[in-house]
């Protein structure tokens, strides 16, 4: 395989060069912003929160990984691009399920397992809705899943998880209109995409923290 294979899959990109998808590249700097500002806010917690650390710091790598992809534009920089935003969903489903459910780790395990062999699965069948997008679906219907559980079971996580759902789901949207409205808007939409997904990993990481102590959600089960 040859790792330096240019990939085009963006409006904005119209030649291989290192600065040709200069909004798609500096857009990224959004990744950077929110992973110091949730930084700031971790700092000033009494208590430390490691978990809460992991995801601000793969934030970052998110916005690094991102921005090697939009400038070297290849096979080895996609790569760079995808790995930390699949390690940033995995982390977080585990961390709601342990932090929110008071999972143990077992279910926890067979949880992320689950929902990975179900991601694979959709890819294919979201792909003729939203064409390059569609490996981003089950992520926000996780998200939102997430959000109606607890909801339901009354846990103040909810909100956020309802709020960075629908961030997300105008981010997707505009991802996938990136190519379609190439032809009259030749910057084309992408950037918003790193912008409102640095939105959207903000609150996640906001729900971890701030509903951290929260009494988990499936007490309001056991107590009906």
């Amino acid at each position: 395989m040859n790792w330096t294979q240019p990939i085009d899959i963006y409006c904005e990109r119209t030649d291989p060069s290192f600065w040709a998808e200069p909004l798609n590249a500096l857009s990224n700097a959004f990744f950077i912003i929110a992973a110091a500002y949730a930084f700031s806010l971790w700092r000033r917690q009494e208590e430390r929160d490691g978990p809460a650390l992991l995801l601000i710091a793969l934030v970052a790598v998110i916005g690094v990984g991102s921005f090697l992809f939009h400038t070297f534009a290849n096979r080895w920089s996609a790569l760079a691009d995808v790995i930390p935003i699949s390690i940033f969903i995995y982390v977080y489903l585990g961390l709601a399920l342990r932090r929110f459910f008071r999972f143990g780790w077992a279910m926890t395990g067979i949880s992320i397992f689950l929902f990975a062999v179900f991601s694979f699965g959709a890819e294919g069948l979201f792909r003729p809705l939203v064409g390059g997008s569609a490996g981003y679906v089950p992520a926000l219907l996780i998200m939102a899943g997430v959000g109606v559980f607890l909801y339901f079971l009354e846990h103040p996580a909810a909100g956020y998880l309802f709020a960075a759902a629908a961030v997300f789901t105008l981010s997707l949207a505009l991802r996938t209109a990136d190519m379609p409205v190439c032809e009259a808007l030749p910057i084309g939409t992408h950037y918003f995409w790193h912008a409102l997904n640095a939105v959207t990993l903000t609150i996640l990481i906001l729900a971890a923290m701030r509903c951290r102590h929260a009494k988990s959600a499936l007490n309001h089960l056991n107590n009906g």
